[in-house]
């Protein structure tokens, strides 16, 4: 009985493209479980039993969503194989198939479909398994809800409420905070074994990594937002949720590569860099082909890697906009950051910390209510105007705000702030901008800040 929302409203047709193409590669990637100390340890202490467990037809096993509280069919749509609501059901198969075989194979693991590195995403991270939990499920129910020996005899009962189903150790995805560091564990990287895909596993064959907490969750909520699930969980404010994600994938980059993942040998490890600023074509000739950009927010040498700050660009644009005050410290530690990397590892990794401190008060702040509906115009208008749409040299960052825009004008639609209508009329300019961002090997930098800019433009004039 988990959270997200409800029915995506008119995600553009060049989003629906990209995310199901994110989805079904991302998912040869990481899963949950972030926290640590001792939310980890109670978890630990819990008992994962199994997809089976919830499956019966009073339950999340029927073949209609007719139920009274909830829809009754989770697990049939869990498990829907046309569809990017299916993906983490596809998970385990996926290593099964040809591409998980390769990079295993390259990588040394032997046989995918038992290998530590891919079950730690491809699996339901289970500790302590029940008598009913089959690895091959996939990415099931406790992955994103927890372990439910403690809360799954109660969460059904009479007068059960969701309140005490937490206290079970239910996972909180209601909460932005809670749902970003279960997400992010899979779709960015932890530090527990198997679940963070390093640059030696991407050069095997794996795809790069992609996320944006609004985008994804809507494709993965197989429940209605009705008037039972607001009143025991409240509305999802589409907005907060897409911030504090940014706020948090920063918070967790930074973290990460301040830690023990942050190298490989006597080597930075590549993964947390901008893939594109290396793999780009190299031409010997007369003239030389400038292939790179000059980038306002990163004060780096020329030629010098740059680290992928496709989310550091998003969470500038809300953090003017929402939380003004903390918005100049977190652009100076930005720049502080990246100038840091130009000089050394040690003078990286404080100035990492920094930023990372920044993040986190940014998503203290979105999540305690520092984020309105209206303040999505602004934002739109932050991401594409002059201060940020610079920014926009790279494939990573581009992708990032394209997402973004589709995602805040579906949540104004969603809260009634821009008619359907209206904003079908923007999805041109929308999925001119995804055409932009489809195939990193053809990516147009120009092309796409036009795109970007005129349809930042006409949400504008919708305000």
């Amino acid at each position: 009985m988990g959270g997200g929302k409800g029915r995506v409203i008119g995600r553009s047709v060049g989003g629906m493209a990209l995310l199901a193409m994110l989805l079904g590669v991302l998912l040869l990637c990481g899963l949950p479980g972030g926290g640590s100390g001792a939310a980890d340890a109670a978890s630990a202490a819990r008992t994962y039993t199994g997809v089976a467990s919830c499956a019966g037809s009073t339950c999340h096993g029927r073949m209609e969503g007719d139920g009274k509280v909830v829809r009754q069919d989770e697990l049939m749509r869990w498990q829907e194989p046309s569809t990017p609501g299916g993906a983490h059901s596809r998970a385990f198969a996926v290593l099964n198939g040809r591409r998980g075989q390769q990079i295993a194979a390259t990588l040394g693991l032997g046989d995918a479909a038992s290998a530590p590195a891919c079950l730690g995403c491809h699996s339901t991270p289970a500790a302590a398994r029940g008598a009913r939990f089959l690895a091959q499920d996939g990415v099931g129910c406790e992955a994103c809800h927890g372990p439910a020996s403690g809360w799954i005899a109660s969460h059904y009962a009479v007068g059960a409420s969701h309140a005490a189903n937490v206290a079970a150790g239910m996972t909180p995805l209601d909460r932005p905070q809670a749902r970003a560091s279960v997400c992010l564990d899979c779709h960015f990287g932890s530090a527990r074994d198997g679940q963070f895909v390093d640059h030696r596993i991407m050069a095997a064959g794996h795809p790069r990594i992609s996320f944006e907490l609004d985008l994804f969750s809507s494709m993965q909520a197989h429940h209605d937002e009705d008037a039972d699930y607001a009143q025991r969980k409240g509305r999802t404010d589409s907005l907060k949720l897409w911030a504090v994600g940014q706020a948090m994938a920063v918070e967790r980059a930074l973290t990460l590569y301040a830690g023990a993942k942050g190298t490989e040998g006597a080597f930075p490890e590549f993964y947390f860099f901008d893939c594109q600023s290396c793999h780009r074509r190299i031409y010997d000739q007369a003239e030389r082909s400038k292939t790179w950009e000059a980038n306002p927010g990163r004060p780096i040498p020329a030629g010098m890697p740059p680290f992928n700050d496709e989310n550091m660009i998003m969470l500038s644009a809300a953090a003017r906009v929402a939380a003004p005050g903390l918005a100049g410290r977190f652009d100076a530690d930005s720049r502080a950051f990246h100038a840091a990397i130009a000089r050394d590892r040690t003078a990286a990794v404080a100035a990492a910390g920094r930023l990372a401190g920044s993040a986190r008060a940014l998503a203290d702040a979105f999540a305690a209510g520092g984020m309105q509906g209206d303040m999505a115009f602004a934002i739109v208008r932050e991401i594409a105007g002059s201060g940020i749409s610079a920014r926009f040299t790279d494939y990573e960052g581009s992708v990032q705000a394209v997402m973004a825009v589709d995602t805040l004008l579906n949540g104004m639609v969603k809260s009634g702030r821009v008619t359907v209508g209206a904003a079908a009329g923007i999805r041109a300019d929308v999925n001119r901008a995804y055409a932009a961002v489809k195939e990193p090997n053809t990516y147009r930098p120009a092309d796409f800040r036009s795109a970007l800019g005129s349809a930042a433009r006409s949400i504008g004039a919708l305000q």
